[in-house]
This record gives structure tokens, sequence and C-alpha cells, in this order.
């Protein structure tokens, strides 16, 4: 025989009428069901209001709440978000104080309530964080234009088929959008002519931070490349991101992933009329868009341009007095002694520093950055490598 199955409906249905037959005293009755006498005139009362529908479970929340947000916040909230669909609760809050600061918004727990109440929201999936690997070498961005950081963003197809690769560059301490290009490739003119631009506006940074890719590096020595050299003419440290750890760019990565929701999507029609969404992306993230490493203020209310300008001309790389200067022919060669020395392409026509360290062996410099050691008296070059390091470090040996 199977188990008769109760429900609490049931319960509160049987127990009414056995109440209202009067064979038992509701003290008893109570005592039969398992519930305080208060909880059983509750009941009671209920069905003679409602009957049997009364006798289901009500809403435990208050029908009034005193601390409820106005409409009209609730509206304007709202607004904003669609506004910004890809904005959180602190941007928005961030936001509608500074429009409006003698209003009390409510907190961003509050607000991501309203969007969820009024499904603006939904459900992300969390992403595995990566596990860390140790810290990299980096410069503290500890004021502005002390490091930059820029990136090819993945490329995507435009309607009319082209490919379309954006460049960005950041100023790492306040997170400004120095600037975001639609270029066609990841070519070295047009990454050039983009930085040209940016220098101009907005001076030179101390440090430049880029991850292992062309065209910011190559299999080189020392994984210099044509903006590698002229970056360095420029006084401008180079700094590259451990191969296969994007977290070291970890602001960068994020900002890529805000404007592929806010740009990209839908990809426009003809590069012209991408480059003019970039162009509004950029001005609402300067200057619209909180940042929560800001403490919720924007790129632009911190963002100062550098002292350092674009020189007209490029400036002559300087050595210490006890470096020997040689020049790089255009076949990549250095001589020494009437004998030719190879060091890399990428350096002819610049001039390269030799710094005697003992027994005929020399430090080769370009600028500060150290190429590898020229053996006099064995005639061999030892170049550092290219992409497969992060930082300089011997490399194979190449006899003469």
């Amino acid at each position: 025989m199977p188990w008769s199955e109760t429900c609490p409906m049931d319960e509160r249905a049987r127990f009414v009428l056995e109440a209202l037959e009067g064979w038992s005293s509701m003290r008893a009755l109570c005592e039969k069901y398992g519930v305080s006498r208060r909880v059983g005139y509750k009941w009671l009362d209920r069905y003679k209001e409602g009957g049997l529908a009364a006798l289901a479970d009500r809403r435990r929340a208050p029908r009034k709440q005193a601390q409820a947000t106005p409409p009209e916040l609730v509206a304007r909230i709202v607004a904003l978000r669609q506004e910004r669909p890809t904005w959180g609760p602190r941007k928005l809050r961030g936001r509608l104080e500074r429009l409006d600061p003698a209003t009390s918004w409510p907190a961003p727990s509050t607000i991501g309530a309203i969007l969820c109440r009024e499904g603006l929201v939904s459900k992300r999936r969390r992403r595995k964080q990566p596990r860390g690997g140790g810290r990299s070498p980096r410069t503290e961005a500890d004021a502005p234009n002390r490091v930059w950081t820029a990136d090819f963003k993945g490329e995507f197809r435009l309607g009319c088929g082209r490919l379309c690769y954006p460049l960005t560059i950041v100023d790492a301490h306040t997170r400004f959008l120095l600037g975001c290009q639609a270029l066609p490739s990841t070519a070295t003119s047009g990454a050039r002519a983009t930085f040209e631009r940016v220098f101009r506006a907005y001076g030179l940074p101390e440090v430049l931070r880029t991850d292992n890719g062309a065209p910011f590096r190559t299999h080189a020595v020392a994984g210099l490349s044509q903006l590698g050299v002229w970056w360095i003419r420029l006084g401008i440290r180079l700094e590259w991101t451990r191969p296969g750890r994007p977290q070291d760019n970890g602001a960068h990565e994020r900002l890529h992933r805000t404007l592929k929701a806010e740009a990209t999507r839908p990809s426009r029609a003809t590069p012209e009329r991408q480059q003019q969404a970039f162009n509004r992306f950029r001005a609402v993230y300067n200057e619209e868009r909180p940042h929560e490493a800001l403490q919720q203020q924007t790129p632009a209310m911190l963002y100062r341009p550098a002292d350092r300008h674009l020189p007209p001309r490029l400036p002559d790389l300087e050595y210490p007095e006890h470096y020997f200067r040689r020049k790089v022919a255009r076949t990549g060669q250095f001589r020494w002694r009437k004998q030719a020395y190879f060091v890399s392409q990428t350096l002819h026509r610049q001039t390269i520093g030799l710094e005697y360290t003992h027994d005929g062996v020399f430090n080769i410099y370009f600028g500060p950055l150290l190429l590898g050691q020229f053996n006099e008296q064995q005639q061999i070059v030892q170049l550092t490598r290219g992409k497969k390091r992060s930082h300089p470090g011997p490399g194979s040996l190449l006899p003469m």
C-alpha cells in the first residue's frame, strides 16, 4: 500500500473543517495538528474571510517599503542603463552622481537589484582566473606618462569584407585611451603613423610596454623591431610582457573586452565608419565612463600630457665616453679592426656602443639595450635571442 502524501494546504483544510464541526476543542485540535492556538485561530479566521483559497501561503514581503527607491530615480537609472548597456551598477552610480550630485542615489547593490527586476542584466558565467606564475619585472605606473601600453585587438571583418586591426594605446596610470586606430593590417607603417599622431598630441612616455607580437617584437637580436629602434632613438625604454602571460597587460586586455562590446558589435560597413565608432567610444571611455580603479573618476579627469615632446628629427644616441662607437652597415654588420661582424639588419645605419669588460670581451649596446657580447680574441659575437625570451639573455654563437 503506497504512502499517502499530504501538503500544507490539505492539512489546513482538514483543520478548518474539523474546527467548524465542533466535535473537538480548539486546544485538542491544535495539539493534534501540531500548531499553536494562535496559528489555529489565524487559519480559521482566514477561511471565514475568503474560503479555501485564503488558506494558501501569502507573500512575506511588506506591502509598503519605507526605504524604496523613488520611481523617478528608478526611471533615470533604467534610462542610463539602456543608453550604456555594458555599464555595471558602480559605473552607473558614479555617472549619475557626477550628473546630479545633489541627489542621494541608491547603493550599487540596490541599483543591481533594480536592473535585475527590470530584466536589464543576465547571468554571466565566471571565467577561471589564470594561476599566478610569478610577477614580471614591470615598471610601476605611478604617474601619468610613466608607462604606456599598446596592443592590437584581435582582427574582425567589416561589412565590406575587409579585415580591421584596431591598434590601441593607453596610459597605464590613468587608463586614458590615447589612441584607437582602425588599421588594415599590423604592418609597421600604419602602426608608426598612429604612434606619431599620438606622440604629437600627448608627448613621449618613459616606458612603452607591448606584447611579443608583430610589429612590436621580431626574431631579430634582442627582439628589436623597426618600431623598437625608433622608440629607443626617442629615449623611450622598451618593456615586453612575458610570452603567454596576457595578465601582464591585464588592464589593456580588459579595455579590449569593453571595446569589442561597445564599438565592434555589430561591425561597421566601411573602415571610415568603423573609425567613427572608435572615436565615439574613445570620447565616452575617456570623459564619461567612470573607472573603478580610479575611484569612479574618468581617465580625462586625471591625465595630463607629457613634458617630453616629439622632436622634429631623431636625436643621436649618447654613450659613455669609455664606449667604442660603431656604425652598423646596411648588411647588418659593424667593423672592428678591419673585420666585419654581424649583429642585425634591423640596426642598419644605427650607432652601437661597445663596452670593454675583460680579456678582450665587449658588451654590445644599442642605447640602454644590451644586444650581446663580442669576443675579440675568438672573433665571435654572442647575441641575445629575439621572441623566445621576454628579457635579454645569452643566445647562439655566430662565428665570423
